[in-house]
């Protein structure tokens, strides 16, 4: 399984930016897929996670209103579309799955990462 994050970069603070996953190797349509980031100094955390069909949506409160999940299965892709960004929202960005289509929002629970895409907001 291979999960390949990419669209990371530098942005002001209130910017946007849509980072894209491209899942290979695991049956992405009926997978759920998750978004997870970690700052420098910090654990891993939770962001967003889509259902293996996109009709449910969880997100961290830090990403509530702000970030979404989606994604396409024609191309094996989970975006998460990122507005109004904050310097906080500052870290490496991954793309897991578990490869099943349970919603987990434990980074110990999935199975699958990606190598994560940087993401810098200056203020």
């Amino acid at each position: 399984v291979q999960l390949q994050a990419s669209g990371g970069g530098s942005v002001q603070a209130g910017g946007s930016l849509r980072l894209s996953c491209v899942a290979s190797g695991l049956t992405f349509s009926t997978s759920a897929m998750g978004w997870f980031r970690q700052a420098p100094g910090k654990e891993r955390e939770f962001v967003g996670a889509i259902s293996y069909n996109g009709g449910s949506t969880y997100y961290a409160g830090s990403a509530e209103g702000r970030f979404t999940v989606s994604r396409d299965n024609t191309k094996n892709t989970v975006y998460l579309q990122m507005n109004s960004l904050k310097p906080e929202d500052t870290a490496v960005y991954y793309c897991a799955a578990r490869g099943g289509p349970g919603l987990y929002t434990r980074s110990g629970d999935m199975k699958y990462w990606g190598e994560g895409t940087l993401v810098t907001v200056s203020s």
